[in-house]
C-alpha cells in the first residue's frame, strides 16, 4: 500500500515503516560515531519504542554494548491500518541490534500491569540473569491500577486560576491564544496516578523482590522543567504535580537501592518534539522559538544526542553524577542558559501568525513531528508501495 500521513490534531494516525527504520538507523549511526561508553551491560527500558526511551535503548546497545529488554505498548498493522510508529521503530532497532551481536528482546503490553512485570522478570531470568540499568520512560494518557482496578486519566491543566497564553497550530502556523480552565482536585489526583512515580516504584519493587537487580543497579526516569513561559500549564500545573511525585519517588528509591550500592535519578531533559509535547498548549510554540535560538548557536540536541550525553557524561562518566540541589541530573542545561532563555523570551513577546516563520523554526518543528511517524524523511519514496506488515524479530 502507499502510506501517507493522516493527522487528527496532534496525532498522526498512520506511520511509514521505511521512514521509521531510517530514523532509527540515523540514531544508531550517530551513536556509533561517538566514543564507546563503559556503562551498563544488561538494560531494561520501560517505554522503549519512541522518544527518550528509544534513544536510551540505542545508546545502551550501540555505545555500551548492552543487552536490552524493551517494554512498550504498540500495535502491529492490521488490514488497511498501519502499525504504530513505535512498532516500526522497535522492529528496526531489533534488526540493528541483531546485526551488532547484542541481545535484544521486546515485550508488548500494558507496562502498568502485574502480568507484564512478571513476564519481564521471567525473561530477565532466562536471558540476562539480572539487569544493572532500568530506564523508566512511560508516557501514557491512562493507567489502570493493577491492585484496585481503577482507571485514571491524566489532564494537562493549570492549578489555580484560568490560564491564557499564546499557542500555535503547528500544521497551519497560526498563532492564537489558548485558554485553559483549572484542574479539579480529582483531575490532579488522577494525573499524579498516571504520570507520577507509583508505577516506577512498583517496577523496582517487583524486580528487587524477584532478585533480578544486580549489585549497584541504577534506575533513571525522565522529566522536564522548562521556562517561565510554560510553567503555569506544565511545571506548576497537573503535570508538574506528577513530576514532583516522580522526584519524590526517586528519593525513596535512592534510599532503597543504597542497600545494594544502587542509584536512582530523575533526569531533567530538554524540550523536544514528541507526540506528548505536541499535545500541550503553548509548548509547541515555545519549542519552535527555542529550536531557532539553539540551532543558530550550534547547541541544539535531539533525543539521541541528549541520551548519549546523559549516559556518557552523567550516568557513567568519571566520578559521581552531577546533580542539582534536589538530586536531579540536568541535561536541560543548554536550553536553560540565561542568554538562550532571554532571547526566546524576546521572540515570544513579538510572535504572531504574520512573523512566526521568520522568528521561529516552526517548519523544523512540523518536519520533526512528521518524522516521529516516519514521514518527511530523506531518501524515502512516499509514492511507492510498501508492506505495512513488519515483524519484530525478538518479540516475546
Amino acid at each position: 500500500m502507499i502510506i501517507q500521513p493522516k493527522t487528527r490534531g496532534f496525532i498522526c494516525t498512520t506511520a511509514h515503516p521505511e521512514g521509521c527504520a531510517r530514523q532509527v538507523r540515523r540514531q544508531v549511526d550517530y551513536v556509533k560515531t561517538q566514543p564507546a561508553i563503559s556503562g551498563p551491560k544488561n538494560v531494561l527500558v520501560v517505554g522503549a519504542s519512541t522518544g527518550y526511551g528509544l534513544a536510551s535503548r540505542i545508546v545502551a546497545s550501540f555505545a555500551a554494548g548492552a543487552n536490552t529488554i524493551g517494554v512498550y505498548f504498540d500495535k502491529a498493522a492490521e488490514g488497511s491500518r498501519t502499525a504504530s510508529a513505535g512498532w516500526y521503530n522497535s522492529a528496526a532497532f531489533e534488526q540493528a541490534a541483531q546485526a551488532e551481536g547484542v541481545k535484544s528482546f521486546s515485550i508488548v503490553g500494558d507496562a502498568f500491569s502485574d502480568a507484564i512485570k512478571q513476564q519481564t522478570i521471567d525473561l530477565i531470568r532466562s536471558e540476562l540473569g539480572q539487569v544493572d540499568l532500568i530506564v523508566y520512560s512511560v508516557a501514557s494518557p491512562r493507567r489502570t491500577h493493577p491492585v484496585t482496578g481503577e482507571t485514571f486519566s491524566s489532564v494537562i491543566k493549570p492549578i489555580g486560576p484560568t490560564y491564557s497564553n499564546k499557542t500555535v497550530n503547528f500544521h497551519t502556523a497560526e498563532v492564537s491564544v489558548a485558554t485553559i480552565e483549572p484542574a479539579t482536585e480529582d483531575e490532579v489526583r488522577q494525573t499524579i496516578a498516571v504520570m507520577g512515580g507509583e508505577d516506577w516504584q512498583m517496577w523496582i519493587d517487583a524486580l528487587s523482590e524477584a532478585g533480578v537487580l544486580s549489585e549497584g543497579a541504577t534506575t533513571v526516569a525522565y522529566s522536564y522543567i522548562g521556562p517561565e513561559i510554560t510553567h503555569a500549564v506544565y511545571r506548576e500545573g497537573t503535570i508538574g504535580r506528577a513530576k514532583d511525585d516522580l522526584e519524590a519517588t526517586a528519593a525513596r528509591l535512592r534510599e532503597q537501592l543504597s542497600a545494594i550500592g544502587g542509584r536512582a535519578f530523575v533526569s531533567v531533559n530538554k524540550a523536544l518534539v514528541t507526540q506528548s509535547s505536541s499535545a500541550i498548549p503553548v509548548v509547541p510554540l515555545y519549542i519552535s522559538a527555542l529550536y531557532k535560538v539553539m540551532k543558530e548557536r550550534g547547541i541544539h540536541e535531539g533525543c539521541i544526542e541528549q541520551m548519549y550525553r546523559l549516559f556518557s557524561s552523567r550516568l557513567y562518566g568519571e566520578g559521581e553524577a552531577a546533580v542539582d540541589s534536589r538530586g536531579r541530573i540536568r541535561v536541560d542545561d543548554l536550553e536553560m542558559q540565561d542568554d538562550v532563555q532571554a532571547e526566546v523570551a524576546e521572540i515570544w513577546d513579538k510572535l504572531s501568525t504574520e512573523n512566526i516563520n521568520e522568528l521561529t523554526d516552526i517548519a523544523g518543528y512540523r518536519r520533526e513531528f512528521f518524522q516521529l511517524f516516519g514521514f518527511e524523511t530523506d531518501d524515502i519514496d512516499y509514492e511507492a508501495e510498501v508492506d505495512p506488515n513488519v515483524e519484530i524479530p525478538n518479540l516475546r
